[in-house]
Parts: structure tokens; sequence; C-alpha cells
């Protein structure tokens, strides 16, 4: 089994430069135009300079070299949301699946997204668990997902696929695990646009990296104290977030501030 490092150096660490909970799964089976026709708008600013300022701000985005390209074999099951991942089930999004042993890197990829293109379609979906028996390179899909790149019937296909970014609906969160505690801490990174690389906890004025689990956690053992903390989190790009004032609240999501940059193309 690979650890995080092996997965961020090969799959997911995949280059940015500023641009001007439960078990596993079993396998089953531009704005066309330009510049407004006559010059300037009636109102005001023109069609041209909207696209103007569009172009600034993309070019102001991280720009994040494409994923590599993946080739494996999809199957389904049947897909709660919930898994080895330790996120709840969501039972309005089963766009999610399940990742192979080798490419979960223990809990690596959680909460990630994966573009799937199969036989007769493609779906994008997130990672919540993990597929102990599929080979390097597969996905087990939620049967929602799977139908949009197959027939069900048809119960495994050959499939590719590369992680994109999630579109997530607002800041990232923390989720604090059932008996965490100021001496015993577990927190979980949800909502995130990438993957997550690392995370870590202010003391005294230096930031400590925690460990992260095989079940999506990261633990500190010794304990982060009472709280509140102050979060610093990095995901595979590089791009960093400090969250501070955040309480501990056991078996609960915390909201954060903001939210990774989303890379432009």
């Amino acid at each position: 089994m690979r650890g995080l490092g092996a997965l961020l150096a090969s799959t997911l660490l995949l280059g940015c430069s500023s641009g001007g909970s439960g078990g596993d799964s079993s396998s089953g089976g531009a704005s066309s135009g330009g510049a407004s026709s006559g010059g300037a708008s009636s109102g005001g600013a023109s069609s041209g300079g909207a696209e103007q300022r569009r172009r600034e701000q993309q070019a102001l985005a991280p720009r994040c070299r494409a994923a590599p390209l993946h080739h494996g074999e999809g199957t389904y099951y049947a897909a709660t949301g919930a898994g080895n991942c330790s996120f709840d089930a969501t039972p309005n999004d089963l766009m999610v699946a399940a990742m192979n042993q080798t490419d979960y890197a223990d809990s690596a990829a959680c909460g990630a997204c994966a573009h799937i293109e199969g036989p007769s379609g493609q779906v994008t979906v997130r990672i919540v668990d993990r597929c102990p028996e599929c080979a390097v390179g597969d996905i087990d899909l939620s049967p929602q997902a799977f139908e949009k790149i197959a027939e069900l019937s048809a119960g495994r296909v050959d499939i590719s696929w590369r992680y994109v970014p999630c579109t997530p609906p607002g800041p990232i969160a923390y989720r604090f695990k059932e008996g965490s505690n100021q001496w015993w801490t577990a927190v979980q990174i949800r909502d995130h646009r990438h993957a997550i690389a690392t995370v870590e906890y202010e003391s005294n004025g230096v930031f400590v990296p925690v460990a992260r689990e095989n079940y999506n956690y990261f633990v500190e053992p010794a304990g982060m104290g009472p709280g509140p903390y102050t979060f610093r989190v990095t995901d595979v790009y590089g791009h960093t977030l400090v969250d501070t004032a955040i309480p501990h609240q056991e078996a609960q999501v915390v909201p954060g501030k903001a939210q990774f940059p989303a890379c432009s193309n």
C-alpha cells in the first residue's frame, strides 16, 4: 500500500503555477463575440469590457496541469455515500464511488473527484469509500453513476479516468470525530475543491503536522487542547487555507471561512 507521499508524487500532486466511515465497498459486477457591435453599449460598460475582466480574473487563477489519465475497470455496488472515508450517507447525491486499494492511498483519495469515461458515457464522482479487492486503476461506482457510463447489465466495463476539481457548495468544513476531545483530537476536512495533502494545527505559535489515518481523519494522539484552533490546510496543488477560531465540537461539522481556488484551464 502506498502512503500519502507516494500518492502525491505520482497521482494527485499534479502541479500548479500562478497564472498571471464505515466499511469497504463490494464490487458488483466564451462567450461568442467579445466587443459589442457598435462599440460601447448604451448602459456603460461594453460586453467587450466584461469579457476583458473575465479574462483578467482567469489569468489570476492558478493553472493546474491536467491530471494523469488512469485506466482500469468500472463496477458498481450499493453505495450510500458513506464508507471507509467516514463521510455521512448522501441519499440525495449518489454520484459517488469507491477507489481501489492502491489509489485509495491510505485515504488520500477521500473527497477527491474523478471524471470517468466508459463505453457509453461519462460521469464525475466523489470518492467516499475503498474497494479492497479492486485492481489498480479500478473504480467501484454507485449504480446511479455506473448507468451513466454503461448499462447496469454489463456489470464490469473498461474505463479511463482522471482527478478533476470538485464543485463544493461553499467553504471547507471541519468535522470532529465521535470521542474526539482535548486529549485525543481527530478532525476531518470536508467540502474541499481539491484533494487534501496536509493538515496542521497551531501550537505555541508553531504549526504542527497531523497524521492522516486510513479512515480519513487527521489524528493527534496527544490531543490539540480544548480549542478553539487555528488550522492550516494544504491541498495537492500547494494552495493553503488558514482558519482561525475553529471550536471543538465533538461529532459536529464546523464551517471554515474559505475555499481552495479554482484552477484556470
